[in-house]
């Protein structure tokens, strides 16, 4: 399959070996491996451009392939690979599937056929196997939010029977941290419950496109009250009205190390929890990025809730 493919975007094959074994699949060198390691190796370090042209490449390089009436079925930031000038070309054309078979890895989860990695699969594409390049774009959308979430795991710690379930209740992934709202809409687009309603992607790459010509679209940030966070909720985080204090709510989220931080910050009730900014998370000694996410993650989602709450009082 690899072998008819010509586009700067879709990783180039050179050879393969198959007078040993195992079988040996020859491509192009790619200097920055896979782009989910990269991503979390270099948390933070790229302005949104940069990120953005990351995407364009993506999604320059499936549009190609859907062209050819090509279904990757398994598009993720693990299969696409960087070079030391950041193009990221697509990989991995279904291989994994077959060789991950006799893995523990819940990545790739049993279903009749063979398996599929749940997180980044089109609910159709679950349910009946239909796999389609508007199947693929379903997954482009998981794409764009781990690239923007710099490698962060797609619902996080949830179960995959949980991730199907919220997907079918129209549960999606909130915006990554500092997303522009134009991308996380641009994603929620691709996570359209009826494929035909998902854009092509000739559209995605002229959406990135007019974002790349005009940076300025990119500098609105969806507000934290926007209706559009009701059913994004991460479930995975938990209810905070079932915390009796904000100690218990830190233990639940696995950051206890933080609660004299707090405490001595004076973050001692919900309400002023629910109000913290990454200064503040900063200010009371979170130093490491990945904590900085996950609590500035969990305290917006108790924000959403507190307005909610404060809605349905109302």
């Amino acid at each position: 399959i690899m072998g008819q493919f010509d586009h700067p975007n879709v990783i180039h094959l050179e050879g393969v070996v198959t007078k040993s074994s195992p079988v040996m699949i020859i491509t192009e060198f790619m200097e920055n491996g896979s782009l989910d390691t990269f991503l979390r190796q270099n948390d933070g370090q790229f302005t949104v451009i940069q990120l953005v042209g990351m995407l364009r490449g993506i999604a320059s390089g499936m549009k190609y392939l859907a062209d050819m009436n090509y279904v990757h079925r398994d598009l993720a930031a693990r299969n696409i690979l960087v070079n030391s000038n950041l193009v990221c070309k697509v990989s991995d054309f279904g291989l994994s599937r077959f060789l991950e078979d006799d893995t523990s890895d819940p990545t790739y989860t049993s279903a009749l056929g063979g398996k599929i990695p749940i997180r980044w699969t089109a609910p159709e594409a679950i349910q009946y196997r239909k796999f389609t390049s508007a199947s693929d774009v379903w997954s482009y959308g998981i794409v764009m939010w781990e690239v923007m979430s710099y490698g962060e795991r797609p619902y996080w710690d949830m179960t995959n029977q949980d991730v199907i379930n919220a997907i079918e209740q129209d549960y999606r992934l909130p915006p990554p941290m500092d997303c522009p709202s134009a991308l996380h809409q641009l994603m929620l687009d691709c996570w359209q419950k009826d494929r035909n309603n998902r854009p092509k992607y000739s559209q995605i790459v002229n959406n990135l496109d007019k974002m790349i010509r005009n940076p300025n679209t990119l500098k609105a940030m969806t507000p934290l009250s926007s209706g559009v966070h009701l059913p994004l909720l991460d479930r995975s985080i938990p209810d905070f009205s079932t915390f009796s204090s904000v100690d218990e709510w830190l233990d639940a989220i696995k950051m206890g190390q933080y609660k004299e931080n707090f405490a001595n910050s004076n973050f001692s009730t919900f309400d002023v929890v629910s109000q913290m900014t990454m200064d503040d998370i900063l200010g009371v000694g979170v130093t490491l990025a990945g904590h900085q996410k996950k609590i500035l993650n969990s305290v917006q989602m108790m924000r959403a809730q507190l307005n909610q709450i404060q809605s349905v009082e109302v």
